[in-house]
C-alpha cells in the first residue's frame, strides 16, 4: 500500500498466400531504361544487372553480391509464416494529425494510394511451423516505418492481445524513427509500446525481436531492444542517433561497419545474426524451446502429451483491464470472448488529468511569448537547473553514484533525500552552470550509464517505497561513438520498459529543455508538469527544420508548428500541469518559484497517497496507453 508512505478487424491470406489483390509492385533495384519492365533490374548495392524473378527467389537477395534488399510486410509475413496461417488485425485505422500538422494528412494519403497500406506497421497472428505466434512487420515504403500514433497503437493493441492469448510476439523492426509531423505524441509511442511489452513480459511470455535494415532512432530506443533474444539480419543498420548526426556532433569519420549488426552482435545488443533464408527456420526452434512452460518441474508427463498431439500451452489466467470496467480475467473464456472483451479497451479516452487553474492558464496565455522565444529561454545560461531546485526544496540530499557497469555519468544525479520528513528518490539531468560544470555534465546530455544509473536508483527507491521526484532538462541523448558502443538506444528502451511497471509514485517535471528520447527516459510518469518557460518536444527546431524543409535556419517556424511549448501540450492532453513563470526562472526568483511548486508538491503526494501499489501501476500504464 502506498498510502503508508503518503473490430477486432483481420484478414485471412488466401490458403496459398496470395499476394493482396491491390497491393502494387515497387522495385526495390535502380532500373534500365532499355531493359523491359519486370524482367532485369540493375542492383543499388553492386550495380551488376540481376534477373527479378532470382531475387525474389532467393529472399530478395542479390544473387551477385549477396545483399539484403529491403522487404515488403506482406512478403515478409509470406516468408515467416505458414502458407495460408495469417490473420490480420486492425488492417484499416482512421488517420490522425494530432497537431493539425500542414500537408501531412494529404503526403499520408499519397503514402496509402501508393503502398496500399493503411499505415507502416502490419499486424496479426498466424503459425510458424505450426506454432501459433503473434507478429508484427514494419515496411519501409510507408514513410521510412516511422513512429505514429496508429503504428505505436497497432503494436501495443497486437501485444494486448498476444498477452491476452498467451501467445509469443515476434516483431520485425525496420524504422527511420519518430514520425515528424506528430511531434511528442510520436515519442509517447515509445513508452505505450514498451510498457505493453512490460506486462507481456511480466506474463512469463515470450518476445522475439527481429532488426532489419535500417532500425534507428526511437524504435531503436523502445520496442526494438527489447526481446528476450534479439536477432538482426546481416548487416543491417542498427543503431539510436543517425550517422550523419554523429559525425556533424563530434566531427569524426565513423569507422567501417559501425552501426551494423555485426557491431551491434560485437558490443554485446544482439543475441544472433541470422541469414534470412535461415530465419523461419530458426523462429520456429526458439517458439518451439518456449513452447511449454515449468519443464524444470519435469515428471515424464509432458512427453506423453506431446505425443498424443496434446502439447502444453501457457496456461494460466491472464486480466484484462479497461478503464471503464474494471479487470476481467480469461481463465475459462474463448478467444473470441477475450479478444472481445479486450477490444472494449482500446477506445480509451485520455487518462491525463488537467491540474492547472484556469487564473494560472489566462495568466500565462498572457504573457503571449512565441514558441521559439521559449526555447531560447528553456536554453539560456541564467536559467535554474535541477541542482537549483534540488538544493531549494529537499533536505540532506545525498548524492549516489554510478550504474554498476560501466561509470558514472555527470550528466545525471540522482540520491536520496527528505521532502517534510518524507523520504523521497530524487533523480535529475543537470547540465552545470559554468564552462567547466558544462563538460563536466556533457552538458544535461546523457550517456547509456546515466540512464542506467537512474534505473538502478528508480528500482532502489521501488524497493524500499520512495516516490521518485524526477527533472528533466537536456537537448537529448548524447549522440556519439562512445554512446553507441555501449549502447544508447537500449539503455533508453530498458528505462522505458522497467519504469512503465515501478509499484511508487513517479513524478516528472520539464525545468528547461526536453529533448525526445533522451528526456522521455526520465519521464515515464505517473503525471507529467512543466515549467511554463520549458519545451519538451521529438527533437530540436532546428533538426525538425533540417529533416523536413531541408533547411535548419527555419527553426523559429519549425518551434511554432511543433507545438512543443507548456501550453501547447496542455492544450494536447501531454501534460498535467503547468508551473506558473512570472518572470524566467531564475536565481533572482529561485525561492518564489520553489515556494509554488512545493505546493504543488504536497498537492501531488496527497493524491498518490491511498493507492495501493497496482493502482499506481496502472494509473501510470493508463496515462500512456491513451496516447
Amino acid at each position: 500500500m502506498l498510502k503508508n508512505m503518503f473490430k477486432k478487424t483481420y484478414t485471412l491470406i488466401d490458403t496459398k498466400y496470395k499476394k493482396a489483390p491491390e497491393e502494387k509492385e515497387e522495385a526495390v533495384y535502380e532500373g534500365q531504361p532499355n531493359i523491359p519492365q519486370g524482367l532485369w533490374r540493375k542492383c543499388n548495392k553492386c550495380g551488376r544487372p540481376i534477373y527479378t524473378e532470382d531475387v525474389k527467389n532467393n529472399f530478395y537477395i542479390c544473387p551477385k553480391c549477396d545483399g539484403y534488399f529491403r522487404v515488403h510486410a506482406y512478403r515478409r509475413i509470406e516468408m515467416t509464416l505458414d502458407s495460408g496461417s495469417f490473420e490480420e488485425w486492425d488492417r484499416e485505422m482512421e488517420f490522425v494529425n494530432p497537431l493539425n500538422f500542414p500537408g501531412y494528412e494529404k503526403k499520408v494519403q499519397a503514402v496509402r494510394e501508393k503502398t496500399n497500406l493503411n499505415e507502416a506497421v502490419v499486424t496479426g497472428r498466424g503459425t510458424i511451423h505450426g506454432q501459433k505466434t503473434v507478429i508484427a512487420v514494419c515496411d519501409s515504403r510507408f514513410i521510412m516505418s516511422s513512429m505514429s500514433h496508429n503504428v505505436g497503437e497497432k503494436i501495443a493493441r497486437a501485444v494486448e492481445r498476444a498477452t491476452a492469448l498467451r501467445l509469443p510476439v515476434i516483431i520485425f523492426a525496420c524504422s527511420g524513427g519518430a514520425r515528424m509531423q506528430e511531434g511528442l505524441v510520436s515519442l509517447m509511442q515509445m513508452e505505450k509500446t514498451s510498457a505493453a511489452l512490460k506486462r507481456h513480459s511480466d506474463a512469463g511470455l515470450l518476445y522475439i525481436s527481429v532488426l532489419t535494415e535500417p532500425t534507428t532512432g526511437g524504435v531503436t530506443a523502445s520496442f526494438a531492444m527489447l526481446g528476450d533474444i534479439n536477432i538482426a539480419e546481416p548487416k543491417a543498420l542498427i543503431g539510436f542517433a543517425g550517422q550523419r548526426v554523429i559525425e556533424q556532433t563530434i566531427r569524426q569519420k565513423l569507422p567501417e561497419g559501425f552501426q551494423r549488426a555485426e557491431f551491434q552482435l560485437e558490443h554485446g545488443f544482439v543475441d544472433l545474426i541470422v541469414e534470412r533464408p535461415e530465419m523461419k527456420d530458426t523462429l520456429s526452434s526458439i517458439l518451439r524451446i518456449h513452447a511449454n512452460r515449468n519443464e524444470w518441474n519435469y515428471k515424464g508427463e509432458g512427453r506423453r502429451k506431446q505425443e498424443s498431439g496434446k502439447a502444453q500451452e501457457g496456461g494460466g489466467a491472464v486480466k484484462i483491464q479497461g478503464l471503464a470496467e474494471g479487470e476481467k480475467e480469461t481463465r475459462g473464456l474463448s478467444e473470441e470472448e477475450i479478444l472481445a472483451a479486450l477490444e472494449k479497451s482500446f477506445d480509451r479516452k485520455s487518462a491525463v488529468i488537467k491540474r492547472t487553474p484556469e487564473k494560472e492558464l489566462q495568466e500565462i496565455a498572457n504573457r503571449q511569448l512565441s514558441a521559439w522565444d521559449t526555447v531560447l529561454i528553456s536554453r539560456s545560461e541564467d536559467r535554474l537547473i535541477a541542482s537549483d531546485y534540488i538544493e531549494e526544496l529537499f533536505d540532506g540530499f545525498i548524492e549516489l553514484h554510478g550504474d554498476r557497469y560501466f561509470g558514472d555519468d555527470g550528466a545525471i544525479i540522482g540520491g536520496i533525500a527528505t521532502w517534510h520528513g518524507m523520504p523521497v528518490t530524487v533523480i535529475a539531468q543537470e547540465k552545470g552552470k559554468s564552462t567547466k560544470e558544462n563538460l563536466k555534465r556533457n552538458f544535461g546530455m546523457p550517456n547509456p550509464e546515466g540512464y542506467r544509473k537512474a534505473l538502478r536508483l528508480m528500482k532502489q527507491a521501488e524497493k524500499f517505497g520512495r516516490p521518485i521526484i524526477c527533472f528533466v532538462d537536456t537537448p537529448g541523448a548524447f549522440p556519439g561513438i562512445e554512446a553507441e558502443e555501449r549502447g544508447q538506444g537500449e539503455a533508453i528502451a530498458r528505462n522505458l520498459f522497467e519504469a512503465s511497471n515501478l509499484t511508487v509514485p513517479v513524478l516528472a517535471i520539464v525545468i528547461g529543455e526536453g529533448g525526445s528520447g533522451g528526456a522521455l527516459a526520465m519521464a515515464v510518469g505517473n503525471e507529467v508538469w512543466m515549467m511554463e518557460n520549458a519545451v519538451y518536444s521529438v527533437l530540436s527546431p532546428e533538426g525538425f527544420a533540417a529533416i523536413l524543409w531541408k533547411d535548419g535556419k527555419k527553426a523559429s517556424e519549425a518551434a511554432k508548428v511543433m507545438k512543443m511549448t507548456a501550453k501547447d501540450l496542455y492544450e494536447l492532453g501531454l501534460i498535467e500541469c503547468i508551473i506558473p513563470e512570472p518572470e524566467p526562472a531564475t536565481k533572482a526568483n529561485k525561492e518564489e518559484i520553489c515556494r509554488e511548486l512545493d505546493w504543488k508538491l504536497e498537492e501531488f503526494f496527497l493524491r498518490f497517497r491511498d493507492m495501493t501499489r497496482a493502482e499506481a501501476v496502472s494509473q501510470r500504464y493508463d496515462r500512456f496507453r491513451a496516447f
